[in-house]
């Protein structure tokens, strides 16, 4: 027979009574002394961290990595060969607006958030299930963010408020098509492909430099939801991609993703027709054609979500040997933007978290002190480098190839190419849409569309969809007409 096991108080003392406060007598007051009770009442009221400012309700699980096509040739980190090669992962995915408590299939980018737990430390891919972005620039970002979440007024999401950002940020043009396309509401996280999106640096053993972009193609199939299935679910299953994704892994149905890589030699960038590094912006596959390199499977379920999943802290700056950033401007800021939220969210501390460290290396640095530091704080060694006493030193073999600078210091726009606009790759990819996705895509835009206030900001929208295609506007046009009537 097993030993019955003891309540205790979080110093361990045994807890006599875990029904009953202490009180001045049976019908009297409850007494400060009454440690216990105010240990549990002052833990209970600080259980909940913040949540995630954007990307605040998600799903994940973990997985391995392996590698299928030897990479060598592009990067020499180590967790992307030999062909056979596997790495511990986690994944979460995420809807991007909403709070923690909000519905999974609302119409909103997905977020695609990949940790590798390489032998050379832990790599960081956090990404989407589109390919492109809203916008390019960083600083417009928190009142991107600002214009999708709920109005200091009527603290609900405003259609004025959305649409009056569109229209002051032509740039978004080809995001909001795929968007309020077909794509725009995956059935499940399991069948939806995810992006690395930006632009990163892959370079090589001989330190040849190259620029790529992520893609990972689910080998489920791509299901999508239209605006109806996706209100019904949300009405009756608020929860209905976690609990999809949950179920998947509990009885072996493990969901998967083939990585392809498109590749362009760094040479390249100079002179390619788009911006290379513009978030807004795809590389056609007829230019840089999809290569395989691996394959992403998730098998394991986490057994607590608030210490796996929402203590997750993915951040783009997590780099290791091989891969780096590039010049796109979305990701410089991103590289600020995630590790500050996380010391916000979580402390400064963060990394020590079993989900967050490092699984099949060890970190070594001079980080001490902090709140909720839980481990021996470094004991005796010293705090400093350089040192005398064989404390951890650098390398002097940096990880990536420094980004070659040019130009004026300033605040400036994006470097334009010579097929650069805001509307191109929008009205290319309208045209590439059968009758039937066209008229779903415009009926989804004009239902948001119609409802806003000022004429000013629907003619401003318009216009930005008759810039991609003539069609395109004259159809929205009169759908936004026709449901204002």
């Amino acid at each position: 027979m097993s030993e019955k096991k003891v309540l205790t108080t979080e110093s361990g003392a045994p807890v006599a009574d875990n029904q009953n406060s202490q009180t001045a007598g049976p019908g009297g007051p409850i007494l400060l002394q009454d440690a216990h009770l105010i240990e549990k009442l002052a833990r209970f009221d600080r259980e909940r961290i913040p949540e995630r400012v954007v990307h605040a309700k998600g799903s994940g699980a973990f997985g391995c990595f392996e590698v299928t096509a030897d990479a060598t040739r592009w990067t020499k980190a180590a967790f992307l060969a030999p062909k056979g090669k596997r790495t511990e992962v986690f994944a979460r995915f995420s809807t991007v607006a909403g709070e923690r408590g909000s519905a999974d299939t609302v119409r909103d980018p997905r977020g695609f958030a990949l940790k590798f737990y390489t032998e050379e430390g832990n790599y960081d891919l956090v990404g989407n299930n589109t390919p492109i972005f809203f916008i390019r620039d960083p600083l417009k970002f928190p009142d991107f963010i600002h214009s999708q979440k709920r109005d200091p007024y009527t603290n609900v999401q405003e259609p004025d408020n959305a649409w009056d950002f569109f229209s002051h940020s032509p740039e978004a043009t080809h995001q909001f098509t795929w968007l309020f396309g077909d794509r725009g509401i995956p059935a499940s996280y399991r069948h939806m492909d995810g992006f690395g999106s930006h632009t990163f640096q892959w370079v090589n053993a001989k330190g040849e430099a190259f620029w790529v972009k992520y893609h990972f193609k689910t080998n489920q199939g791509i299901k999508c939801l239209t605006s109806a299935e996706a209100a019904r679910i949300a009405g009756t299953d608020p929860d209905y991609c976690q609990r999809d994704l949950m179920k998947a892994i509990e009885k072996g149905d493990y969901p998967s993703w083939t990585l392809k890589m498109q590749i362009m030699p760094a040479a390249d960038a100079a002179a390619y027709r788009f911006n290379p590094f513009d978030l807004t912006k795809v590389w056609p596959y007829s230019d840089y054609p999809l290569i395989e390199v691996g394959r992403l499977v998730l098998d394991r379920n986490p057994d607590n979500y608030f210490a796996d999943v929402e203590q997750a802290a993915f951040n783009p700056a997590n780099y290791v040997p091989g891969i780096g950033p590039s010049p796109d401007k979305m990701l410089q800021g991103r590289l600020f933007a995630y590790a500050d939220t996380q010391r916000y969210r979580l402390g400064v501390n963060h990394t020590m978290l079993p989900v967050n460290s490092p699984h099949a290396a060890k970190a070594a640095n001079y980080g001490r002190d902090g709140s909720m530091r839980f481990d021996g704080n470094g004991g005796r060694a010293k705090n400093y480098e350089p040192n005398s006493y064989g404390g951890p030193a650098q390398t002097n073999e940096p990880l990536y190839k420094p980004l070659e600078i040019h130009g004026a210091a300033g605040s400036q726009g994006i470097e334009r190419h010579r097929e650069d606009n805001d509307f191109v790759q929008a009205g290319n990819l309208y045209r590439l849409m059968k009758e039937e996705e066209k008229q779903r895509l415009v009926a989804n835009i004009a239902d948001g569309l119609s409802k806003v206030s000022k004429p000013e900001v629907i003619q401003r929208s318009i216009s930005y969809f008759a810039n991609a295609d003539k069609d395109y506007g004259a159809r929205l046009a009169k759908a936004v007409k026709d449901r204002q009537k």
